[in-house]
């Protein structure tokens, strides 16, 4: 389940390409689930590159309208009910581009992935860094939680994940993470970046606005 707003998004949230994450797509994958696929804009420019059967689920009824034409099998439903119409497929990957932070309970619908995954099967997820410097700038120094149309700070959040918490979500889902790199980053300012290198680069994670994982 996700939150309700997430129905009245406007629609260029659903146009995204998302192509820095196309490299974590293993090219041996031919076939893909892609859960909260949109208007299909990710798996169309995958579909594009290379030979790949996707399937996708979309809660969006105009993003999922859209999509069936650009992917061989969309549907319209949320992701655990999408799942229970795919009952005995398996999929060489199955892509969460910025979903889980959506979900009520993105341990349970992790958890309900695992069977759809082929025997070499990974899943590629990307999920957004609380760390990121805007946002400790705007918590630490301006005392601000403000939640925002996209973004971090996407008011359609339910989940909130660190680099360290977005492994321990898949370890205690069933998955072992075999990559994970910062994606989307910024240059620090002179100040924050003098004070990563005080604190030895303990605060490099906050460069990078998303993280992209790769798990099995």
């Amino acid at each position: 389940m996700t939150h309700p707003g997430y129905q009245s998004k406007p629609a260029p949230y659903f146009k995204y390409g998302r192509r820095e994450m196309l490299p974590f797509v293993p090219i041996s994958a031919t076939r893909l689930l892609e859960i909260g696929c949109g208007e299909g804009e990710f798996a169309a420019t995958l579909k594009a590159e290379r030979s790949v059967h996707v399937t996708g689920i979309e809660p969006f009824e105009a993003a999922a309208h859209i999509a069936k034409g650009r992917l061989d099998r969309v549907l319209h439903s949320d992701a655990n009910l999408g799942l229970m119409k795919l009952q005995g497929e398996s999929f060489d990957c199955i892509v969460c581009n910025d979903v889980l932070e959506h979900l009520v309970d993105p341990w349970d619908t992790l958890k309900r992935l695992r069977p759809f995954l082929a025997q070499d099967g990974v899943l590629v997820a990307s999920l957004p860094n609380m760390r990121y410097m805007p946002v400790l700038k705007d918590l630490v120094l301006k005392g601000e939680w403000r939640y925002q149309d996209e973004g971090v700070m996407d008011r359609t959040h339910l989940r909130f994940f660190t680099q360290k918490s977005m492994r321990v979500l898949f370890e205690e889902s069933g998955y072992q993470v075999t990559a994970m790199h910062g994606i989307n980053g910024i240059v620090f300012p002179w100040k924050f970046g003098m004070l990563n290198r005080i604190c030895l680069g303990y605060l490099s994670d906050a460069k990078y606005q998303q993280f992209a994982c790769v798990a099995r």
